[in-house]
């Protein structure tokens, strides 16, 4: 276990993220909720570091408190490609709210988007940089004049999950961020909902915005790469009609989208899930498989990039007759060529665990 709700100061522990460094430590992130388990309140994000692939946990370290206010949907990478920092730098992309997500979508409130550093295997953390800015749209001249801007988002959140970067092509370096908001007033089933994501190729001095994925009600996405040099973006369906996922791929580093499509071998209870790649077009996503409720934690491998998933694995199930969600957001951290290591949300989120799966 590595978080464990009603420990460690926080009521309940959500939204994991986890990376693997250059020294080979994991970070894994989540949303420390102090005083309940609802996704608005005094939230903290927080981190704990393993150097023996998972098999112990360092005690808890708090990375973003703001108080009293919201701080989440951590988004980590770790930046390879900056000359000033050749023992790779980390990135935690995060979001902070000052009401509740359906407050917010109405326009009463604000989403912001930040990222902190770390150089030292996250030990130590710089000051925040906020983006908001330039990586989100929010009509709210009453907010501040800076944020004024011809679209109306409203609802804002990163992945939940890790980041990417690109580290071939013609976008070599390229950090992106997979993301979603809402604009305008609240739509029937979440219509007002769309996928996006933001990117740097400047290792953070400024970003830029890729287009909207044309899907209303495409909501939570996490992306990764293929050999190609394309990108694959994979992300929930807020609206529920349809209980799978949505699938968008860009060849032009994230900027915008080539297509998007359900896809129909992936099914999905309107929940988060996790894309990641091992090698070339060999990819890996994780989601709880169930339409019924967030149940049955399912890592499957695709070799052609996502067309066909060729090999499903079982992460954890209930047992039969259990009535609560059993297991419900997930991260992937690539731990060798034939094993992925698996942090997730599991027993009614009474705890957030590690698993190392082999696959072949």
């Amino acid at each position: 276990m590595v978080f464990e709700s009603g420990k460690e100061g926080h009521n309940t522990y959500r939204i994991p993220a986890i990376i693997q460094t250059t020294s080979q430590r994991l970070l894994a992130f989540c949303e420390g909720r102090v005083d309940g388990g609802g996704d608005f309140g005094n939230i903290d994000i927080v981190m704990k570091y393993s150097d023996d692939n998972g098999k112990t946990w360092s005690a808890l370290k708090t990375i973003v408190d703001m108080d009293s206010l919201q701080a989440g949907n951590p988004a980590p990478v770790v930046d390879l490609t900056d000359v000033a920092y050749p023992a790779g730098r980390i990135f935690l992309f995060y979001n902070t709210g000052n009401n509740h997500e359906n407050e917010v979508r109405k326009g009463n409130g604000l989403r912001e988007v930040w990222y902190t550093t770390s150089t030292d295997n996250g030990i130590t953390w710089t000051e925040p940089v906020n983006i908001t800015t330039q990586v989100h749209r929010p009509n709210q001249p009453q907010v501040n004049a800076a944020y004024h801007f011809a679209e109306d988002w409203r609802s804002y959140a990163n992945t939940p999950g890790h980041a990417v970067q690109f580290d071939k092509g013609k976008h070599k370096g390229r950090i992106f961020v997979a993301a979603n908001h809402s604009t305008g007033n609240p739509q029937p089933k979440f219509a007002d909902y769309n996928a996006h994501g933001f990117y740097t190729d400047d290792h953070g001095k400024t970003f830029k915005l890729s287009t909207s994925v044309n899907i209303p009600g495409s909501n939570e996405s996490t992306a990764a790469l293929l050999g190609n040099g394309v990108l694959i973006m994979n992300s929930r369906n807020q609206q529920g009609d349809i209980k799978r996922r949505i699938v968008s791929y860009s060849s032009n580093g994230g900027a915008s989208w080539d297509t998007s499509y359900f896809d129909y071998s992936l099914p999905d209870p309107v929940n988060e899930g996790s894309i990641l790649t091992i090698k070339n077009n060999t990819i890996a996503f994780c989601n709880a498989a169930d339409t019924a409720k967030r149940d049955n934690l399912t890592l499957r491998i695709s070799k052609d990039g996502g067309k066909k998933w060729s090999k499903a694995y079982t992460v954890d199930k209930s047992a039969a007759g259990y009535k609560d969600d059993f297991t419900a957001y997930a991260d992937l951290v690539k731990i060798s060529g034939t094993s992925i290591g698996v942090l997730y949300e599991r027993d009614d989120y009474k705890e957030i665990v590690f698993k190392v799966v082999a696959i072949r």
